[in-house]
């Protein structure tokens, strides 16, 4: 369903690939933004970018759900991450990891950025899921 390239000619990535191919026909799912807000919209981890990373990854499975897929499904992510420190960035990718989505692995962006969109948000990861 999803083919994932890694590019033998390029610096082999630690847990992600280069590529991800769909077969057309396929159904996808793009997903939102997913934000460290619980189900009352309370923030949750302030301060925290691992534990935002972790409600975060709670939610996008809950919006996978909802569409019919799961971590395993995911072929993309961008994942936003409030920090121009490499170690804070690395923390969050570590939840990431941990998280199953990147058993496949699918393919991903890491993002340092000035902010997100409500107050005290750290992180933020869209993804494009199939459908299976």
């Amino acid at each position: 369903m999803i083919q994932r390239t890694t590019v033998p000619t390029l610096f082999s990535p630690p847990v992600y690939s280069h590529a991800s191919v769909v077969e057309a026909g396929t159904r996808l799912a793009f997903l939102a933004g997913s934000v460290p807000l619980d189900a009352d919209g309370k923030l949750v981890g302030e301060g925290d970018p691992v534990r935002q990373a972790e409600q975060v990854l709670a939610n996008l499975g809950e919006q996978l759900r909802a569409v019919g897929s799961d971590f395993e499904h995911v072929a993309y992510t961008d994942v936003y991450v409030v920090s121009s420190e490499p170690a804070v960035l690395s923390a969050v990718w570590e939840v990431v990891e941990a998280s199953g989505l990147s058993s496949g692995p699918h393919s991903s962006t890491l993002l340092g950025v000035s902010c997100l969109g409500y107050t005290g948000q750290l992180v933020e990861i869209t993804a494009t899921a199939v459908v299976p």
